[in-house]
């Protein structure tokens, strides 16, 4: 199996979402087809046409939303003077349900990537009813162990990057939150020093995939670059907008309000995310889940992952769960 052919929309828009942002979103394949919700990662990314290829076009009504500040999404996270107070999880989630009216769409299968993974579980857990399916890969949770590893836990598998990583905060804050410290240097009034955090955090993120430094064509675009790292550090700085200020992982605690929602997890086994158990926890605690582990795949599991979730959505469209 492979993906699906190239679609190109048959409708979109920007949707008024309140706060002075509004959210692009389009919707292709059939009009009157079952309703999927593409959630892309980040938080901060944006959706990419491959995103349709997960869905058989025939089958599925297809929406594509990039989130707020993000993407095609005004104002763009990127601008020093947004507001990035209006953008949280609760905020995204309001998104949603917006969009959903917007469209008349009862219920949707919700497909996520990375983070977008953590927010259609949140937004399961949270709207009972809403969410028919969910189909995940490179899967989190948005705890702070997870943020923890990629921050510092990882420092000990790639120990040059992360001195260069941590050398780019003052020395008093080395130690302490090292997202929040980093979107303390995004929020500055000096350009200079916001271009130099923002690179520094891409450096190290390529350093983890891993790949040669700067090697990711997106990071190279100045504009996704700083409307990225200023939206991952917001989130990953204030505890994903989850809790209530613990460690605790709010939405593995909330796993069983997800009973009745069948979902499919995909997961490359060696994606670093696995280094805590995240998905097999995850995965133990929603009985109505099916993981499937790719071996040799990372947080992108590839070509046989890409099998895997077209298999997903297909056997979802024709009503077995």
């Amino acid at each position: 199996m492979s993906l699906y052919p190239e679609i190109e929309p048959y409708d979109h828009g920007m949707l008024d979402v309140g706060d002075g942002n509004h959210v692009y979103w389009e919707t292709s394949g059939n009009p009157h087809g079952k309703p999927a919700l593409v959630l892309h990662g980040g938080p901060g990314s944006r959706t990419s046409p491959g995103h349709r290829r997960y869905f058989d076009p025939a089958a599925y009504r297809i929406v594509l939303v990039d989130q707020r500040g993000a993407g095609r999404s005004l104002p763009r996270a990127s601008a020093h003077d947004t507001d990035m107070s209006v953008n949280t999880t609760r905020h995204l989630m309001a998104d949603l349900e917006r969009l959903r009216a917007h469209l008349g769409i009862e219920r949707w299968l919700v497909w996520g990537v990375s983070w977008g993974s953590v927010l259609g579980l949140r937004y399961a857990q949270t709207h009972p009813g809403v969410v028919s399916e969910l189909v995940l890969t490179g899967v989190a949770t948005g705890s702070n162990a997870e943020v923890a590893l990629l921050t510092r836990g990882l420092g000990k598998i790639f120990p040059e990057a992360h001195e260069r990583f941590l050398a780019e905060l003052p020395p008093d804050e080395r130690d302490g939150n090292v997202a929040a410290a980093y979107n303390r240097l995004l929020e500055s009034p000096d350009v200079a020093v916001r271009e130099r955090a923002a690179r520094a955090w891409t450096d190290w993120e390529t350093a983890t995939i891993p790949a040669p430094p700067r090697s990711v064509a997106r990071y190279e675009d100045p504009d996704f670059r700083m409307g990225f790292v200023r939206t991952v550090t917001h989130y990953w700085g204030n505890d994903h907008f989850l809790g209530d200020g613990n460690d605790e992982d709010v939405v593995l605690r909330d796993a069983h309000l997800l009973k009745g929602v069948p979902g499919t997890l995909v997961q490359g086994s060696l994606d670093f995310g696995n280094l805590l158990g995240i998905v097999w926890r995850l995965h133990h605690a929603w009985p109505d889940s099916e993981l499937v582990i790719v071996d040799e795949a990372g947080h992108d599991a590839g070509a046989t992952g890409d099998d895997v979730l077209c298999a997903a959505t297909d056997r979802y469209a024709r009503g077995d769960a």
